[in-house]
């Protein structure tokens, strides 16, 4: 089973983008949306680094709050949480 993440557009270039997400950012490959992203839209981003599909905010912030809550549950903070693959901290 593949779960994908809501992450927000910092950075646009061609078919790719810069997304963020917990405070990680990544570079992700727009190839598979069917439709237009602009700088801060949400898209779903799969662990290969695909970003799948373009979310309304509101759906975003309401996953986004569930996985803080399980990271919480488990034990680990959103802010501290382990980075997903291909993610890392940019400052």
């Amino acid at each position: 089973m593949c779960m994908a993440i809501p992450s927000r557009i910092t950075a646009l270039d061609g078919t790719t983008a810069i997304v963020e997400c917990f405070g990680m950012s990544r570079q992700v490959s727009l190839l598979l949306l069917s439709e237009e992203v602009a700088l801060g839209d949400y898209v779903l981003v799969q662990a290969g680094g695909l970003a799948s599909e373009r979310i309304e905010p509101g759906r975003a912030r309401e996953a986004l709050a569930l996985f803080a809550e399980l990271m919480d549950i488990a034990g680990e903070p959103a802010d501290q949480a382990e980075p997903a693959s291909g993610f890392h901290a940019m400052r």
